[in-house]
């Protein structure tokens, strides 16, 4: 449950193309990573959360303004298609994410329009994809993304990141992945804008069937749990025009 005390509102959202275009990632995900996604939240939380889905072909994305609106954390998958997502969905999400609806970017999400806005930097990195293990290690003991899982644990196949990852530097670094070709990366990193909670977490290549194990569907659900806001905080900042003598007027 929320702090308000209804179930999370989970909203996954999926760009939808390589399972559309590609046999060989539709046979990974026949029903969508949007649809692993949101069945490993489902797994975790259970009651806890209720869960719906949105992708890219949908009008507005799928992200209207009543969709949003009862959305307490989103999920965003992207990759291929970043530049196809609409401005103006883009700015409805990020006036949200201000006003306390929690963000979970994943994996390639990186370079996502909404991402990129939110950090303010360009969000690059290093990547090579050569189907690497990557050992996944908790830097943050105790943080609730982290709970209930082993540390490491490790994904036998992945896309490799690799840095120098350019973010703003993360308000908690939950945790880090080295990578059997060398290379270290800030694989899942947390940031606050407005009133909202943002979680990055970098596993999740279409080409391998990631979203199928429990230790990464364990994380997004941690995550979904930690970023839902509480009622109170769903009102995007602004300015407040105040006069002399409010606050002994008892206009507190």
């Amino acid at each position: 449950m929320s702090e308000s005390g209804h179930p999370i509102r989970v909203t996954v959202w999926n760009e939808n193309f390589h399972e559309t275009t590609q046999p060989e990632v539709k046979e990974l995900y026949p029903e969508g990573i949007h649809g692993a996604v949101a069945a490993g939240i489902g797994e975790y939380l259970g009651d806890r959360a209720s869960t719906r889905t949105a992708t890219l072909q949908e009008p507005e994305h799928g992200l209207t303004e009543q969709v949003l609106d009862e959305t307490d954390v989103l999920v965003w998958w992207g990759h291929a298609k970043h530049a196809d997502v609409a401005d103006e969905i883009v700015e409805r999400v990020h006036a949200r994410v201000l006003g306390g609806m929690g963000l979970i970017v994943l994996h390639s999400g990186h370079f996502s329009k909404i991402f990129i806005k939110l950090l303010g930097t360009t969000c690059s990195l290093d990547w090579r994809d050569d189907g690497d293990r990557e050992v996944i290690w908790t830097v943050a003991p105790g943080h609730p993304i982290t709970e209930g899982l082993p540390n490491p644990f490790v994904i036998p196949a992945e896309e490799t990141y690799g840095e120098y990852f350019d973010i703003p530097a993360p308000e908690e670094l939950v945790f880090i992945s080295s990578f059997a070709g060398g290379e270290v990366f800030r694989s899942g990193a947390t940031f606050r804008r407005g009133q909202g909670r943002i979680f990055y977490f970098r596993p999740g290549d279409q080409n391998y069937p990631t979203y199928q194990r429990a230790e990464v569907r364990h994380v997004i659900a941690n995550a979904v749990a930690w970023a839902a806001p509480d009622a109170a905080s769903r009102k995007t900042p602004g300015v407040r025009h105040t006069q002399s003598g409010w606050f002994a007027e008892g206009g507190a």
